[in-house]
């Protein structure tokens, strides 16, 4: 455990950082660029440049924050690579993401279906091992990070930032103590499916302390694939905001993980964060099917509310035109002949997921100072 300190920068080096030009875009506030006390976009005038020149101009001043990466299983299915070189055998390395603008990814620690229950908290612990690795084997392309400080730290170090989650609910083994260790080592996300506590029938009492416990460390809760039950009574219990993932809008595209508009709604009103993932079977085959539905939660759900997820590495085909992570400047290229301000875009590559993750780190520290790590235990709660 004594490599975590690793992962700290020193006081010295986050100084150091203060005079670089790629500055914190939210020094005066969580709304960020474009909010009512945030300071103004830089706003390119050039009529003359195209979409995609523009495209490109706007995030490098606000790069994607990507909700879904897949790498680490892809990875371990391979007897060698190099990331930062360039590895074709994936969808994802340092200098596609370069192209993509990519500057945060969250590393999925999913695991394949059918793997036996009693090997979910190994295996989660596997994938973790794997992504620090990976992670200590390309310190100039990449960098783990807890907090949203450290993201912009990454960035501003020309790194990109890597965040540990989601990983699935069967990793907790029913533990809390099990969701502490997770989190020490780094995690930030769980997807709350797949167990009896968080099922089709909503969440038991356990599953609330369990909501009551990532609240108190700082652990993102996904609801992608959760039944409406349970997200229903995440989004009215957590105190901090919440992710969906890998959703889309199923107004449009009818797929399980996709939300109804009245979902839509609800998490926009809880200020949680729909992250419409870059994939044929959840958006459709083209870039323009992924801008639709993006315009879709946008408008059901508000601008603070919709985020990208690529999905790469996943298993998953991917619409023409977003075949890996250098690709997003296509996607952004599209939404701005769509007439999206430059401030909404912001927000949807960038800035939201900043505002969840403050606003997480937050929660945390007000969870922290009222109540001390719970020792629930399942036995107890939903006997």
């Amino acid at each position: 455990m004594a490599d975590l300190q690793d992962d700290l920068h020193t006081a010295a080096e986050a100084g150091a950082l203060d005079d670089l030009p790629l500055a914190d875009p939210f020094p005066d506030g969580p709304d960020g660029p474009g909010g009512p006390d945030g300071p103004p976009l830089p706003i390119d005038d050039d009529p003359d440049a195209g979409p995609l020149e523009r495209a490109h101009v706007l995030l490098a001043a606000h790069p994607v924050a990507d909700g879904y990466s897949g790498l680490p299983w892809a990875l371990r299915h391979l007897p060698w690579y190099d990331l930062e070189v360039g590895e074709s055998a994936v969808d994802t390395d340092v200098p596609r993401l370069r192209q993509g603008h990519v500057a945060a990814l969250f590393c999925s620690l999913h695991l394949p279906e059918g793997l036996a229950a009693d090997r979910a908290v190994a295996a989660t612990l596997e994938q973790l091992d794997l992504v620090r690795t990976v992670i200590a084997g390309h310190p100039e392309g990449l960098r783990l990070a807890r907090t949203a400080g450290q993201v912009i730290d990454a960035r501003n170090c020309g790194r990109a930032a890597v965040l540990l989650g989601p990983a699935t609910a069967a990793a907790l083994d029913d533990s809390l103590a099990i969701l502490r260790v997770l989190h020490r080592l780094g995690l930030r996300v769980l997807t709350l499916t797949g167990t009896s506590w968080a099922s089709e029938a909503g969440l038991t009492r356990f599953g609330e302390e369990v909501i009551r416990e990532m609240n108190r460390l700082g652990v993102l809760a996904d609801l992608s694939g959760a039944s409406e039950e349970t997200i229903q009574r995440v989004l009215a219990s957590s105190k901090a905001p919440v992710l969906c993932t890998r959703s889309a809008a199923r107004a449009l595209r009818p797929h399980p993980a996709n939300l109804p508009d009245d979902l839509l709604t609800e998490l926009g009103a809880a200020k949680g964060l729909c992250m419409v993932p870059l994939t044929a079977e959840q958006t459709g085959p083209s870039v323009r099917d992924v801008a639709d539905h993006l315009d879709h939660v946008r408008a059901v759900a508000g601008p603070h509310c919709v985020g990208l997820s690529g999905t790469y590495d996943a298993g998953t085909a991917h619409p023409q035109d977003l075949a890996d992570a250098s690709c997003y400047p296509h996607l952004v290229a599209e939404l701005l002949r769509r007439g999206w301000t430059e401030t909404d875009l912001a927000l949807l590559t960038w800035g939201n997921v900043q505002r969840v993750l403050r606003t997480a780190e937050s929660a945390a520290r007000a969870a922290q100072q009222r109540r001390d790590p719970s020792t629930a235990q399942i036995a107890d709660l939903d006997a």
